[in-house]
């Protein structure tokens, strides 16, 4: 099976600090990948760099069967095109309801004039009670969102950025101050949306990672130093001293 995202030989240098080192990575379309790493392993220049945020000096980044490159395109385009990223600190619109959460974000997929044209119909209210049945808010619709938990305004911003239906979601640190059935609740909302499409978590909580059952690649100064399951990695002698001896 081709890969859906594949970096290929990227680096990027911010003031002669090389942040990312002829790093290469694959993901497959449907597939969970958790990414860890030591601070300033590149974690996030890397999502930088796929979301179009920041231009590497070297290398491709191509995208989809038809292997686009994502570096020709703008933020916007590289959205359009299906790739979703979830900051580590969760923004709704709390004053909104999640149904109306929901809906803006249906919205959002439409062009500039569509949206001018647009009402509300069926078929977006059927759609905004499956997605919030995908992430267990199907209670919630007539809340506001500034009420809802730190968990549950998590999960709200996933099934945002599954109504704009992206094929690759990046997802930063999902589990930070979440309770333990929320962080229970997350891992298996992670490893269902997987299964239809790539999903990239960037975590630095190990309990966390070993709960997702996936494929793990460890990050050092911009570049892969190991990749395999948690237990293979963990026992990498390099990753010990470089991450995990860092107690």
């Amino acid at each position: 099976m081709s890969a859906l995202l594949e970096v290929s030989g990227v680096s990027v240098s911010f003031d002669g600090f090389r942040a990312i080192n002829n790093l290469s990575f694959n993901i497959g379309p449907a597939e969970l990948r958790a990414i860890i790493g030591p601070n300033g392993a590149g974690k996030t220049t890397f999502m930088d760099i796929v979301t179009g945020k920041t231009r590497p000096d070297s290398g491709s980044v191509t995208f989809g069967e038809r292997s686009v490159s994502l570096l020709s395109m703008t933020e916007a385009q590289i959205a359009r095109a299906g790739v979703g990223r979830k900051f580590q600190r969760p923004t709704v619109f709390e004053d909104q309801t999640v149904h109306e959460n929901l809906i803006m974000a249906l919205k959002a997929r439409r062009s500039p004039w569509r949206v001018l044209m647009w009402r509300e119909g069926v078929a977006d209210r059927e759609k905004v009670a499956a997605l919030a049945g995908e992430v267990g808010l199907s209670d919630a619709l007539p809340r506001k969102a500034g009420e809802l938990s730190h968990g549950q305004k998590q999960w709200l911003e996933i099934a945002m950025l599954l109504a704009q239906e992206p094929r690759l979601l990046l997802v930063d640190e999902p589990a930070a101050g979440m309770t333990l059935a929320e962080r229970e609740h997350t891992t298996k909302l992670l490893v269902e949306m997987a299964k239809t499409r790539a999903v990239v978590v960037v975590e630095h909580d190990m309990e966390f990672v070993r709960r997702l059952e996936c494929k793990v690649t460890v990050l050092h100064e911009g570049a892969v130093l190991a990749e395999g399951s948690l237990d293979h990695v963990t026992k990498n002698q390099q990753v010990i001293e470089v991450y995990l001896g860092r107690g």
